[in-house]
């Protein structure tokens, strides 16, 4: 797969398994939308992540994600562990806003997009063998892909070439 191939495939991923979670609270509405939390608090007294982080939305990232991976012509268990890790980030971000005092749904720019974004990322560059320099015209079709989404505009900028397979 070519250079501008692997930032736009790892684009749409990114988009598939953040939005899965929202696409089943669209479909389901309250059905199976136990916490991953518990409800439990941390020590100050606030939710570990808060109501919005459901298992139902990690079911469902982590069923949609390796599906959207065999249609890009990725292996499946790359699609699992891409969401996997867009997942862990997202998490990670919901206990640092929490941590913060900012609500559940509350924004903070760059700490609601970079760990969602930049772990899977690592994990693609890492298995994919992305190099780092993406051409030109790799950013152009990376950037007219990320119009419509912020919550992956920082795929292009961490996504790399390939260099040698693995």
């Amino acid at each position: 797969m070519d250079q501008t191939s692997l930032i736009a495939s790892t684009t749409l991923l990114l988009l598939v398994a953040n939005g899965a979670p929202i696409i089943a609270h669209k479909l389901l509405g309250e059905c199976c939308a136990w916490p991953v939390d518990g409800q439990r608090r941390f020590r100050d007294g606030r939710p570990w992540l808060g109501p919005s982080k459901t298992w139902r939305g990690i079911v469902a990232a982590l069923a949609v994600t390796p599906l959207a991976a065999l249609l890009l012509t990725l292996p499946w268990w790359f699609g699992a562990l891409f969401a996997l890790a867009t997942l862990l980030g997202d998490l990670l971000s919901s206990f640092s806003k929490r941590r913060l005092g900012i609500e559940s749904m509350g924004r903070a720019t760059g700490l609601d997009q970079i760990p969602e974004a930049l772990l899977p990322l690592l994990l693609a560059q890492w298995l994919l063998g992305m190099s780092a320099s993406p051409s030109p015209s790799a950013w152009r079709s990376s950037l007219s892909l990320n119009i419509s989404s912020p919550s992956s505009s920082t795929a292009s900028i961490f996504a790399r070439a390939p260099t040698e397979p693995r």
